[in-house]
């Protein structure tokens, strides 16, 4: 697997409206990022849609997160959010390549799953971004984000 700098291509991806990470998105590597009008999905995208029409750059922009349209009904999107409302997408970004760097995989091998959809709930997810596990070396929660 080809390592990305924080320079790279991929990184100009950013994240989506709905926080997911197109730029450690591995489904395709043409797509431009969902910023930029990639993934042909569009047309059934609660939170592309939403987004567009109030002029958001994202769900964590929004006055009435945590709504669970779309993809937040998924717990790894409501924590990518979460942590971008709170440190902004360009934390996240650089969270989520250290963490790819240090072998905490967002996508799996030929799927739209990885680490970060092993766990049981935000907190855990937040703690994952923040500290690349599921627990702060003190021992506390993700919720502190």
């Amino acid at each position: 697997m080809e390592k990305n700098t924080h320079n790279s291509p991929k990184t100009e991806k950013g994240i989506a409206y709905c926080g997911l990470a197109c730029c450690l998105c591995s489904h395709n590597e043409a797509c431009p990022g969902c910023q930029a009008g990639g993934c042909d999905i569009h047309s059934w995208c609660e939170n592309y849609r939403c987004c567009r029409e109030q002029g958001l750059n994202g769900c964590w922009e929004c006055d009435h997160f945590s709504c669970r349209s779309g993809m937040l009904s998924k717990a790894r999107a409501r924590a990518f959010v979460r942590f971008a409302r709170k440190q902004g997408p360009k934390e996240l970004i650089r969270c989520l390549r250290r963490n790819q760097e240090n072998h905490i995989l967002y996508h799996y091998e030929g799927q739209l799953t990885g680490d970060y959809d092993q766990t049981e709930s935000e907190e855990e997810i937040l703690a994952m971004i923040r500290w690349g596990r599921s627990h702060s070396p003190e021992g506390g929660r993700g919720d502190q984000i």
